[in-house]
């Protein structure tokens, strides 16, 4: 493929500043193009160097883009397709960012851009959102869906996979459908059962909140994505609604099944169900390219004394790693270390295991 392609982006959040500065990372010699309501994403982005040309709309400066990739939300994908369809030319390969992609493909068609739209979806992400947190490296050794519509040639299909893969991204191409039942399934499905979870320990709690004040260990564990952004799981849920309904279901017809082994004391039902999950658990890929982000922390050993906690933070502070969440682990049951740590990024945990390490602190680091 050519190096010096034009690239135009409809958004320019977390997504698409990190696909925008990854391209402009391994292609120097490109052209990007960028629309956004967020005006001072786009003061950000021409400062920066990444994006040659800030747009106040869609306009006809679109048309010479070889490629266009929507990262605005998908509520606003329908109005700005109705918009781009005026200036987008025959042979610019279009493609998006969203999570669920059945619904990004009925637009497409409902726009008649079927032959020239391949979906995507990069499975990576931050709980830090916008423009100012986006990276380069964001893409990399993260897997990147694409679904491909009917009309799109093999050729141009190859040609996003070269692109994805350049950027360092891991392509793998799915119908769209398959995509959002597979996503469904490892990612929508997980973040209903957390949410539910946390709202039954708030509704079976005593009024003391003593469910509350021991949680911990595993429960929160389990139940970390429920931290996530009520808004967008709001619109998942609507948007592919139809898998998660029916994984929904089945999962609820598993939880039934085990509860009639607890209720009859079927020992051996209730072994191989544990060990079952045991062994296919153990299986997965230690990754963080999956739809659902690992938490990256240490748990350090210290005394129970005044300024013990300020004292980790500032060696910490002092060497540049920022701390994402830090506090005292009250219930140990699963996990060793009093305190716990967790970091943005996985190459802080090596960096801050060292350092205090050094310093005589006992380190603990989860498998």
């Amino acid at each position: 493929m050519k190096s010096d392609f034009t690239c135009g982006f409809i958004g320019l959040g977390l997504i698409g500043g990190s696909i925008a500065r990854a391209m402009r990372k391994f292609y120097p010699e490109c052209r990007l193009i960028a629309y956004d309501v967020n005006s001072e994403a786009l003061s950000c982005a021409v400062s920066d160097g990444v994006i040659n040309l800030p747009l106040s709309s869609v306009s006809e400066e679109f048309s010479s883009c070889d490629y266009i990739f929507l990262c605005a939300p998908v509520a606003e994908n329908d109005s700005n397709l109705l918009q781009l369809k005026k200036y987008i030319t025959p042979d610019c390969l279009l493609t998006d960012v969203g999570s669920v992609k059945t619904d990004i493909h009925d637009h497409i068609a409902a726009a008649g851009l079927q032959n020239q739209f391949i979906g995507g979806h990069p499975m990576a992400g931050s709980e830090r959102t916008g423009y100012i947190n986006s990276k380069a490296l964001l893409l990399e050794n993260a897997y990147y869906i694409l679904t491909p519509c009917e009309g799109v040639n093999s050729e141009k299909i190859n040609e996003l996979k070269e692109l994805v893969a350049s950027l360092g991204a891991i392509p793998l191409v799915l119908n769209c459908r398959q995509h959002d039942f597979v996503t469904a399934a490892v990612s929508h499905l997980p973040h209903v059962i957390a949410a539910s979870l946390v709202n039954l320990i708030k509704e079976t709690d005593s009024d003391e909140g003593i469910m509350k004040m021991i949680a911990a260990g595993g429960f929160k564990d389990i139940t970390r994505i429920a931290s996530s952004s009520p808004v967008m799981w709001q619109q998942i849920c609507l948007t592919n609604r139809d898998n998660i309904s029916e994984l929904l279901e089945r999962y609820i017809n598993s939880l039934l099944a085990i509860k009639t082994e607890i209720d009859h004391a079927d020992q051996e039902q209730l072994y191989r169900f544990f060990d079952t999950a045991r062994s296919y658990r153990d299986s997965f890929i230690d990754a963080s390219s999956g739809p659902i982000k690992k938490s990256y922390s240490i748990r350090i050993e210290i005394a129970d004394e005044p300024g013990a906690l300020a004292a980790i933070a500032t060696i910490l502070a002092l060497h540049q790693i920022s701390i994402k969440n830090i506090g005292i682990v009250h219930n140990r049951e699963q996990e060793d270390g009093v305190l716990r740590v967790e970091f943005y990024e996985a190459e802080s945990i090596e960096k801050a295991s060292e350092i205090l390490s050094s310093k005589g602190y006992t380190i603990y680091r989860k498998l």
